[in-house]
């Protein structure tokens, strides 16, 4: 064994050697911190030639694999604090889900039952009950947290899929899929996010079974149209399984119209998902709640938090409106979730999640919400609603840049239009300046499309980003647009 015992325990070598690891780590941190640049600029071509495995038979210690790895790693990380990095729903994190994140990996509480994480699961379902309570459903602590949106997402759809069949009389549980599975339809807006088809897909039912319904000009869920193809879908035979509502899709931040879909659903008596991954931080906005009425009414939701809740990867829940519908994914263990321990009401949250072996990621929102309050919380998510309409206006008074969309939640979609071009080299000319200004090093603006036009993207979930320094960023915008468009 080597002289730094490499197991965390409670001797008085690791505890010192856990502080000295933890302090080396936390100095390179603070260093990477300031450095001015958002990102080193280096291609991935550049990259795959740098980084190479250093294992060897006697270890290099912890110390060398530290520096290891800041010089590998941290060096060439992408700043998502940097106020020029706007491209994703890519968040900056709390100073407070950085110590949750120490104490989380120190304990290695595992959530899938209580002996292996007593405290933790009381925590979880607490906050759990409290979410619920926000989004407005009943009493309870029917969720769970899980690792972000496509997983919460997937347990929606195939709960929604698990009660069609049971409908029927038919445990999937028990015998699996049956019947002419073609027949069988999920209708999502043609805004939603990939994850719906993604998970249709490993559910056995394919892309086939998505039905896209269309969007308006803001990328919500066209109401008429969900009507035509329901009434479509059963004159076709088919049979709709759930509808998948978004609230806050990934360019434009649309919401679909949450209640008036709940409405439609409910004479057919099909599921309601809302994916609400990122427009799930109205609910603790003091400005902006108004639009997720409706949201109560779906029978599971997605909530996100390492998005505009600020928290570090990864950080999500799902939340199911009527516990009895965990029934149908009820497995039990002996080692894990006995019939002795649910007599005994001892909760483990195994019998709720997709996965066994699960982070107690819960901690970093239970920590941010005691840190900052609902009313700092607040103030944070607001401030980039009301940034986005800001730079809209001031995007709207350059006359080489054009607005492709008004902004609804924290994004902007735009682009840089020169006085002379095609459609096709205008499209181009976006998309080469967004990787431009990666490679320089300077700044992370997304491109994406919008209505069949190819745009840039701001996602201005920084609550630290002013409209000053968005305006820098647009500089550069049109400088390199310029450039590129004269070269």
């Amino acid at each position: 064994m080597s002289d730094v015992n490499p197991i965390l325990s409670g001797s008085a070598q690791s505890i010192a050697a856990y502080q000295e690891a933890i302090e080396q780590s936390t100095k390179a941190v603070v260093q990477w911190l300031k450095q001015p640049e958002m990102y080193q600029g280096k291609s991935v071509a550049e990259l795959r030639e740098r980084i190479q495995l250093e294992f060897n038979a006697e270890g290099l210690g912890n110390q060398a694999a530290i520096e290891r790895a800041v010089e590998y790693f941290l060096k060439d990380s992408l700043s998502v604090h940097h106020p020029q990095c706007v491209a994703h729903l890519h968040c900056p994190s709390l100073v407070i889900s950085q110590a949750a994140e120490v104490l989380i990996n120190a304990t290695n509480q595992s959530m899938d039952s209580w002996d292996q994480s007593p405290s933790a699961t009381i925590i979880e379902m607490k906050l759990i009950a409290w979410l619920r309570e926000q989004t407005g459903y009943p009493a309870g602590d029917a969720g769970v947290f899980t690792s972000g949106g496509t997983q919460s997402n997937l347990m929606g759809l195939m709960l929604a899929r698990d009660a069609f069949f049971a409908r029927q009389g038919h445990s999937v549980q028990l015998h699996g899929l049956t019947g002419n599975l073609s027949k069988i339809k999920v209708f999502c807006s043609e805004s939603a996010h990939f994850s719906v088809q993604k998970n249709m897909a490993l559910m056995g039912l394919g892309y086939q079974s998505v039905t896209q319904v269309k969007t308006d000009k803001f990328s919500r869920m066209d109401l008429n149209d969900l009507q035509a193809k329901l009434a479509q879908a059963k004159a076709n035979g088919e049979q709709v399984m759930a509808i998948v509502a978004t609230a806050g899709t990934t360019d434009a931040g649309a919401i679909d119209p949450l209640a008036e879909i709940a409405a439609l659903a409910a004479q057919e008596q099909i599921w309601v998902h809302v994916d609400a991954a990122w427009g799930g931080a109205l609910l603790l906005s003091e400005k902006y709640r108004h639009l997720l009425n409706g949201l109560e009414l779906a029978d599971s939701v997605t909530l996100d938090f390492h998005k505009q809740f600020f928290q570090t990867i990864s950080c999500g829940a799902f939340l199911l409106k009527d516990a009895r519908h965990y029934q149908l994914m009820r497995y039990q263990a002996a080692y894990l979730n006995s019939d002795f321990d649910e007599e005994q009401g001892v909760p483990n949250l195994v019998s709720k999640s997709l996965q066994t072996t699960r982070r107690f990621d819960a901690l970093k929102l239970w920590m941010g919400l005691e840190a900052l309050g609902k009313k700092q919380y607040a103030e944070i998510i607001d401030n980039g609603v009301t940034l986005a309409q800001e730079v809209a206006r001031f995007v709207a008074t350059q006359p080489q840049l054009e607005l492709v969309m008004e902004p609804q939640l924290a994004s902007v979609l735009f682009r840089f239009r020169p006085q002379s071009g095609e459609a096709a080299d205008v499209a181009l000319l976006n998309q080469r300046i967004g990787d431009a200004l990666l490679a320089s090093g300077s700044a992370n603006v997304g491109v994406t499309e919008a209505d069949g036009i190819t745009c840039l993207k701001l996602t201005l979930l920084n609550p630290t980003v002013s409209l000053e320094d968005v305006k820098v960023l647009l500089a550069s915008v049109i400088a390199c647009g310029q450039q590129l468009h004269n070269a």
